[in-house]
């Protein structure tokens, strides 16, 4: 039997595969070599999950890898429409990240209630300025974003007694459709972007969104960069439409120095970090040895990326 050709689209550290050890021929590239070594590829990893050298490599000639695993739950990066239209499978790092993501939501919900961000501040200048904060239990939220982790910050919010309401791509019983988003928005006090990147979502949050969002509202991004129009949001800070927003996530990664981003009142910017906690390299490359065996033995994959709407379906 020919030993299966593993391709890995590095980044740093390298993936811990060690259970493959013998079983496939690992080989590695960069993206200025992975368009020449996918044609020998039977699999390909999508380690360096911030590359868009899949995207650029893909539509050459030659056979294509039966299979490409990201290392992600977003999958934007790599699709276009080649891959799309093709028989390979794709699957995504589903269920890695879910408490994660869910938990730092929690977080910044917190520290925008309780106006950490102000105490920080007063603390370095030694300033005493004694301030009332808000109180959570009983606000309510608007999660976008019905997956796994739209349904995670649900659930860890209604943990802290914050009336929780979802909104999917598809109205179903606990989950609203998008015709209900506007409505819900008016009266939430946390609207958190946790949908996945496609032609419908993108630029989702625009001026009217945020002009529709009460004054007390605040907004948090742990979705993808490009559903929000960043120059809106930042108007809309600076004239007080909205009390406030976190970004985890932003539509040209890492963000600049340069950018305005960074002196915004009332946004706290973070270095798409929400999902990543100790040990998380070594979950994703488990779960890939996992899906790899499984594979290996012929049996179904999970995580399978519907690649025309861009996630993985089902919920």
């Amino acid at each position: 039997m020919t030993t299966p050709t593993l391709l890995v689209l590095d980044a740093e550290p390298l993936p811990r595969l060690g259970r493959l050890t013998g079983r496939v021929r690992i080989e590695h590239a960069d993206e200025s070599t992975l368009a020449e070594r996918l044609p020998h590829a039977d699999v390909l990893l999508v380690w360096d999950f911030t590359s868009h050298a899949v995207r650029k490599a893909w539509p050459g000639d030659g056979p294509r890898p039966r299979w490409v695993h990201t290392a992600s739950a977003g999958v934007d990066h790599l699709m276009c429409p080649e891959l799309a239209a093709s028989e390979t499978v794709v699957t995504n790092a589903r269920g890695v990240f879910d408490q994660p993501i869910a938990e730092y939501v929690a977080a910044l919900v917190l520290a925008l209630a309780k106006d950490l961000p102000r105490t920080l501040q007063f603390q370095r200048e030694r300033t005493w300025r004694h301030r009332e904060s808000r109180r959570l239990a009983g606000t309510r939220a608007v999660v976008v974003g019905s997956g796994p982790i739209g349904r995670a910050v649900a659930r860890t919010l209604k943990a802290l007694d914050v009336t929780t309401a979802l909104v999917g791509r598809t109205p179903r019983t606990g989950v609203h459709g998008p015709d209900d988003l506007d409505r819900l928005i008016a009266r939430a006090d946390w609207v958190i972007a946790a949908a996945p990147l496609t032609e419908q979502t993108r630029g989702m949050f625009d001026a009217r969104r945020f002009g529709v969002m009460q004054p007390s509202a605040h907004f948090v991004n742990v979705g993808r960069g490009p559903l929000v129009v960043e120059e809106a949001l930042a108007e809309a800070l600076r004239r007080r439409w909205i009390a406030g927003a976190a970004l985890d996530v932003f539509a040209s990664e890492p963000l600049g120095p340069e950018s305005p981003l960074w002196e915004v009142p009332g946004l706290i910017v973070s270095p798409h970090m929400s999902g990543d906690t100790i040990g998380w390299r070594d979950e994703l490359a488990a779960q890939f040895v996992d899906l790899y065996e499984r594979w290996a033995a012929g049996q179904p994959l999970v995580n399978v990326v519907d690649k025309q709407r861009g996630y993985v379906p089902g919920h």
